[in-house]
């Protein structure tokens, strides 16, 4: 099948703009351009937005009017599917990894504005916990008539990872009218894998040459390997396949989670007051930080060269922003 024979239902302001970011690169060490998918607009954006709109064709395809799916405190994707729900009159239902918190601040504050329904688990049970829990609401929603449809955590599935194959299809395209080459690599934050998945096979399809370098925020790099080459491998054969990948092929560095997912680290902290003092740019400490200091750092250890011409995918997440104020700004806090 070709792209543009699944069901999506269009819910980004695509396609987003590719920029330059030539002050944060002098920095770096690279060539650094950045795919603004903070951009994508709906229910504030980023890049969750591509995987839904497929899932959501699967979910109304269906006839579903409840939507399940889980993730972090600070979850983007939980965000964007409680927004969705909200678009088209369905009840959305979040298992969130954590403790009840004692206010409701960034994601969190949006998906109750968005009106979805919250449960918090024990983090260190999460794991444990988490498949049964959204089985159950399923299943209550289920004895009242309704029709559940779970999302994954991320979105992470191999017709949401089209949702990359497609960006990176707009990318190329992008740099053919600006007549640049493409990139010798593209970092990309990986909390779940749907999107480093999506961005394998869709360079596969267009730019065969350009790496692609996850920066693991969540999990041991093995984890990530394993669930993406399962996932692309899934998603190049809805597209006619072709081939699949080893875990091994598939590049992650888990070098920069810091203590544990969802918690800011001090070099995606600095890298979060960088990018916005060099060039305006404004990244948060639980996701996109935390890729750039793994850019920074794979540059650093000659991963990748200096002078290459690397992009960035902005993955959005700005709401997160707030509810760590005092450790982004660090010593400034107080000035």
């Amino acid at each position: 099948m070709h792209l543009d024979d699944f069901p999506r239902v269009p819910l980004g302001f695509l396609p987003t703009p590719i920029e330059d970011m030539p002050r944060l690169g002098a920095e770096i060490g690279v060539a650094l351009s950045c795919k603004r998918d903070d951009f994508t607009g709906f229910g504030v954006g980023g890049n969750k937005i591509r995987k839904i709109e497929y899932l959501m064709a699967e979910a109304m395809a269906e006839g579903a009017n409840v939507l399940i799916t889980t993730g972090g405190h600070q979850s983007n994707h939980a965000r964007v599917v409680a927004a969705a729900a909200a678009r088209f009159g369905m009840r959305s239902v979040l298992v969130l990894r954590g403790n009840a918190p004692s206010s409701f601040q960034g994601n969190l504050l949006l998906d109750r504005l968005f009106g979805a329904e919250v449960e918090f688990l024990d983090p260190d049970a999460y794991f444990d916990l988490i498949a049964g829990r959204m089985q159950a609401h399923a299943d209550a929603a289920s004895a009242k008539g309704e029709v559940p449809f779970i999302i994954p955590l991320g979105g992470a599935t191999a017709v949401g990872a089209l949702g990359y194959v497609r960006a990176v299809q707009e990318m190329a395209e992008q740099h053919r009218q600006q007549k640049r080459s493409p990139p010798d690599a593209i970092v990309v934050p990986a909390g779940s894998g749907g999107t480093l998945a999506g961005l394998v096979v869709g360079c596969h399809l267009h730019w065969p040459k350009t790496r692609v370098i996850g920066i693991s925020v969540s999990r041991d790099a093995r984890w990530f390997q394993e669930r993406v080459a399962e996932m692309a491998s899934g998603c190049l054969a809805l597209l006619g396949g072709g081939r699949s990948w080893s875990p091994e092929e598939i590049l992650v560095s888990d070098e920069y989670v810091g203590t544990r997912y969802g918690v800011p680290s001090p070099d995606g902290n600095e890298a979060v007051r960088q990018a916005a003092r060099l060039e305006g740019l404004l990244l948060d400490p639980i996701y996109t930080g935390k890729a750039m200091a793994g850019l920074t750092g794979l540059v650093r250890s000659g991963v990748l060269a200096r002078g290459s011409a690397v992009l960035f995918v902005h993955c959005g997440g700005s709401p997160a922003i707030y509810p760590f104020s005092e450790s982004v700004l660090g010593s400034d806090s107080s000035a």
